[in-house]
Order: structure tokens, then sequence, then C-alpha cells
């Protein structure tokens, strides 16, 4: 059953004309964290390899696809966290950083604190020799599209949200049975400045259980602390999928959210499950690459076929 590696490229509904952009990203993703993994790696190492690679690939909303707040601007947030310890590490509302999950590592890895915010996780990053990269670099033409067409006085914000590509999350386990998280998000379309979602805050691994990775929306995610509450189903006995569908429902019913997860157990058992329209998923198991994009949807292939 190890190692695993699942990642999701966000929950919500995809434009048709980049759903392909999106499905090829994730599988590049997941071969990627994979291929650490078979080489020896950690299962943190894999989750933010899978991670890096979809911050950049403008076809999410993460890195240089983020989406733009209120101002026209892009702001940031990740989180990892290491089933092994309980060590997580998280940044919030970044600007000029190419990829924030590389951040949030070293925020685990470096400091004594487990979230640094703004031009604090600014000063951090330079502190460690992190470039800085112009907000332009991390702005696409069709997250200004986006924008453009969200600020209009009849938009219909739903909608507009609809069409954002998604956050992006990548969960693990190795050959040595440690499970991780990894999430990074640009967050929510034409946000107020300095918003923070769920992403730095709720993700969730623990050797003894599990790890979940969230999508969705993060208001209410947050609300149902929606990882963690997945996380004891699996303590009650219950399966990764069993667990996910359980967590995703009552978010649904309690809260009216909608979203989605790629959960694992420590013994390599996986889902990929939303309540959303569409959430684009991969896995990497054995020698067979998974991927999907609607409920129900489930496609296998060898691993080491190119397509």
């Amino acid at each position: 059953m190890l190692p695993v590696v699942v990642v999701h490229g966000g929950a919500g509904q995809i434009p048709k004309d980049r759903a392909e952009l999106s499905m090829s990203g994730v599988c590049s993703a997941v071969r990627a964290g994979y291929g650490v993994l078979l080489g020896g790696g950690s299962s943190m190492d894999a989750v933010v390899e899978a991670v890096s690679l979809m911050e950049n690939n403008p076809a999410f909303n993460a890195g240089c696809g983020s989406v733009l707040n209120m101002k026209g601007e892009v702001e940031m947030d990740a989180l990892v966290m290491d089933g092994r310890t309980l060590a997580s590490g998280a940044v919030s509302a970044v600007r000029n950083v190419a990829n924030p999950i590389q951040l949030a590592r070293l925020v685990m890895d470096k400091t004594s604190h487990a979230c640094l915010t703004a031009e604090g996780a600014s000063q951090f990053a330079r502190s460690v020799g992190i470039p800085e990269v112009s907000q332009e670099s991390l702005i696409t033409e069709y997250a200004r599209m986006r924008w453009r067409k969200n600020l209009a006085p009849d938009a219909n914000p739903v909608e507009c949200q609809m069409g954002k590509m998604g956050t992006v999350g990548a969960v693990a386990v190795d050959g040595e049975g440690n499970v991780a998280c990894a999430t990074s998000t640009g967050g929510m379309l034409n946000k107020m400045e300095g918003r923070v979602g769920d992403t730095p805050c709720i993700g969730y691994a623990d050797n003894k259980v599990g790890a979940v990775s969230t999508t969705g929306q993060g208001e209410a995610i947050m609300k149902v602390t929606l990882a963690r509450l997945i996380l004891f189903h699996m303590e009650q006995g219950q399966s990764a999928e069993a667990a996910s569908d359980l967590g995703l429902a009552y978010m649904q019913s309690r809260v009216s959210g909608l979203g989605g997860v790629v959960t694992v157990d420590p013994a390599g058992r996986w889902a990929a499950r939303f309540s959303s329209q569409q959430m684009v998923w991969a896995a990497a198991q054995g020698d067979a690459l998974h991927w999907g994009l609607w409920t129900g949807e489930h496609f296998t292939q060898n691993i080491g076929e190119t397509s």
C-alpha cells in the first residue's frame, strides 16, 4: 500500500476551456511527488514538491495563478504539517513569494512558530534567502479578467467564485508510514485585503490517524474544522472515504458549505471526495496513476504511460 501521494487542484466549477490544463497539472504534480517517495524522500518532501509544481502552474489558484483581492493584488496562504511530530508551518497574506509552500516549510523547520503573516512572513523570507518576486509575475491575464468581471455592478459573486481556479493541496504516506499534508491558495476572488481563509489554519496530519488537505469555501471549512472532523471520524473506525463523506456532508448541512478533500490513512488507504460540482484530483500508488474531475469519475492507467 505504501507509498502513496494524493493531490487536488481545487473544488468548485472549472471552466471547460481550463479543465484539461487542470487535469494535466494535477497528474504532473502527483508524478513528481511520487517520484520523491520512490527515491527515498519523506512524505513532507513529496507534498511540498507536488504543491510547488502546482504553485508554478498558472492553471491553479496558488502561486503564479492566484486570484486577486479587491485591490487587484495577490495575497497567498499556505500550510504544511508533519504527522510524525505534529510540527507545522504556515504563512498567510504573503505577496512577493513565488512558492509560499516552501516558505511555510521553512517556518516549520527554522522557527518556533506555527504561522507568520503578511510583512512578518516577508521579513522572514528575506532572512532565509527566499528571493522576492514582483506582484506582476504572479498575476495572470485570466486572474485580472476575473477580477474586473467581479467588480462590475451587476456581477453575480457566486457565479464569479465558481469560475475561479482551485486551491491546491497534497497528502502523502512514505515508506516509513509517516503522513504529511500541504495546501496552498490565492484565496477567494475579490476578497477584502487581509482576508485569510482555512488554508493556513485547518489542514491536519497525524501518524496515529491520517492526513487531510481541504479545498472549497474557506469560511465554512473553518467553522466545522473540516480536516480534524474527518480525522475524528477515522479515529472512530470510519474509512478515509466514509470519514471524508461524513465531514463534507456535515459542513453542507450545518453551514451550507461546499468543498472537497484528499485524505490518507497511515496504511496508505486514500480518498478524493467532494460535495462541490467538481474537484480535479490525482493519486499515485503502486504502478498506478488515478485521476478524476466529476463526481464518480475515476480513471486509472499505468504510471509509466505518458497519456
